[in-house]
């Protein structure tokens, strides 16, 4: 019998590295797509660059690959765009937190109605092997071959006081729970951040599945995500048997799209276009 997510998969098979934490989120994703019932006529996926980026070659969802950074622009772009869509952006933690740094403070300050997956792998893995903003401090790499001297970037922390309202954390090797993450991420209206912790095997044997095994656990039922101070204290927990994963934070607030009126009613896409004098606008303005 045919495996029912395998409608998500192209001609193209994956080439990531045996072991890569991609082929997890890439599993997660289509069963999700199959359980939500998303395609290509409801979802876009935007993609940033990095080994994250050939996701949008593996899986069949309508799909935009962006210039190194800017995965969020143009995620944003399409949501204002047609807000009935699922908009996904697919994005790495040197693509997004570096280059895309910026992108990432103001989207999730702005409330977005958009749900990002972010790839954190702790390193350059597509470039072989440099510091990214994820990188431990003191861990060798080729770029820190004296050990990097910088302090990281916790992007679940960043994004909670940016305004985000929605940040959680998965270990991809727990596919189901990865599937399960992304669909309540999607499912919520506003910005919603998932750091996907996935062992880049080639290039970072610091951050492996082994240290994610051993250290990571489940927020217990009883934990209050509405609650923004315990969530930014969660956020500081991080060493030897102390990541805790699951939905750290969710808040009801409004988007950004529910509060644009020439969006209220049907989105963009829908909405006749309106002719104008063309001679009476630079009279206008002139």
């Amino acid at each position: 019998m045919k495996r029912p997510e395998a409608q998500f998969e192209t001609k193209n098979a994956p080439n990531w590295c045996p072991g890569c934490g991609d082929f997890a989120v890439w599993q997660a994703f289509k069963e999700a797509a199959v359980e939500a019932k998303w395609h290509s006529h409801n979802t876009a996926i935007v993609a940033g660059i990095g080994c994250h980026g050939h996701m949008v070659n593996f899986l069949k969802i309508v799909a935009f690959e962006g210039l190194h950074g800017r995965a969020l622009p143009v995620a944003t772009g399409i949501k204002l765009a047609n807000h009935d869509m699922n908009v996904f952006a697919f994005v790495g933690d040197g693509d997004c937190l570096a280059e895309g740094g910026n992108h990432f403070l103001h989207t999730a300050r702005r409330n977005h109605n958009i749900t990002v997956l972010l790839h954190d792998n702790a390193i350059y893995g597509l470039t072989t092997g440099q510091t990214s903003p994820r990188t431990n401090k003191g861990q060798k790499t080729k770029s820190t071959p004296s050990g990097s001297i910088e302090e990281p970037i916790h992007p679940l922390r960043l994004a909670i006081a940016a305004g985000a309202t929605f940040a959680a954390r998965v270990y991809v090797g727990d596919i189901e729970k990865t599937k399960e993450i992304i669909i309540k991420a999607n499912n919520h209206k506003g910005f919603a951040v998932v750091q996907m912790l996935q062992p880049c095997v080639t290039f970072n044997k610091v951050s492996s599945h082994e240290f994610y095994q051993q250290n990571t656990y489940w927020l217990p039922k009883e934990y209050d995500a509405s609650d923004k101070l315990a969530a930014l204290a969660k956020t500081m927990e991080w060493g030897e048997g102390s990541i805790p994963v699951g939905v750290l934070y969710q808040s009801d607030e409004p988007s950004y799209e529910s509060l644009v009126p020439q969006l209220d009613g049907r989105p963009l896409v829908k909405q006749p276009l309106r002719k104008r004098n063309i001679k009476k606008t630079l009279e206008q303005f002139g």
